[in-house]
Order: structure tokens, then sequence, then C-alpha cells
């Protein structure tokens, strides 16, 4: 569904949030599909879901910022990944980052202006023989330089 209004949203988080009437334990879930569906948490799918619940939004937006895995702002078609593990920064991660930030003027945990990308570093990605990683969506790339034109080449794979 492409959430284009106010209304389109009532609608969907409205949907969401029906099987949870009079339950218990349905905030999880249903910011789980709310943002599955509209893409991140946004304001006014937040005061739906609080209407609709009888949930306190301040509630809702204390889940939201307690679980990593919400967000409450746009994020990007790709998520890239940098790992900041040990071994991935010793073999020069930060550089990486710095390189890819610069690249797509873009700050950690920031998305670029077109929504085509947002940048996370990550404690570890669990590919230490790869170091140093960065996934980007559910591809795992390793063994990376800060060359900004192989890096160029690397991102222009996910237009």
């Amino acid at each position: 569904m492409v959430v284009e209004t106010k209304q389109d949203v009532r609608s969907m988080v409205q949907e969401i949030t029906a099987p949870w009437k009079e339950k218990h334990g349905g905030v999880i879930p249903v910011l789980q599909e709310t943002q599955r569906q509209v893409g991140y948490l946004s304001r006014e799918a937040m005061e739906v879901v609080s209407e609709e619940l009888g949930v306190p939004l301040a509630e809702l937006y204390g889940v939201a910022t307690f679980y990593a895995q919400f967000h409450l702002k746009p994020r990007g078609r790709h998520i890239i990944r940098v790992c900041r593990g040990t071994a991935c920064h010793v073999r020069g991660s930060a550089k990486i980052m710095d390189r890819i930030m610069s690249m797509l003027s873009v700050k950690e945990n920031g998305t670029t202006d077109d929504l085509r990308f947002t940048l996370e570093p990550v404690a570890c990605l669990g590919c230490c023989g790869l170091a140093p990683v960065v996934m980007i969506d559910d591809d795992t790339h390793g063994r990376l330089t800060d060359d900004e034109a192989a890096l160029q080449n690397f991102l222009d794979q996910y237009a």
C-alpha cells in the first residue's frame, strides 16, 4: 500500500489495530506492522495507534524509542550497515564510514535526501574473517577499502 494521505494512514492503522482492540500485549506487534507498511512510525500513525488501542501517545513513544527496531523518521530504500567490531575497526571500517558519509552527504544514522540510503554503524556483523565488512540490505560485502572509486561502484549496484 502506498501511504499518501493522513486518511490513508488512518485507514491502514485502523485495519492493523482492529484485531488488538480489547486485548493486552498488542503494542509491539501493532507498531511492527505499522512500520512495515508505512516504512517508519510517523506522528500520524502513532496518534491513530494511540486512539485505537487506548494507549497514551507518550507510552507508545516510550516503546518506540526503547527498541532499536523502531524508526520515527523515514528510512532509505537501502540500509547500509558499517561494522564497528574490533576486527573491522582495526582494518579500517572508520575510514570506510567516513568515506561513505562524505560520498552520500549524510551523517551516521542519517538518510540521504532522495531516500535511497540510510547509513548505520553497527557493533558487529559477525563476519570478522571478512573485515572490514559492510552490509547493504541483506548482502554482506567484505574486505572493503576506503577507495572512493571502488565504493562508488559498490554503491551504484543499489541504484
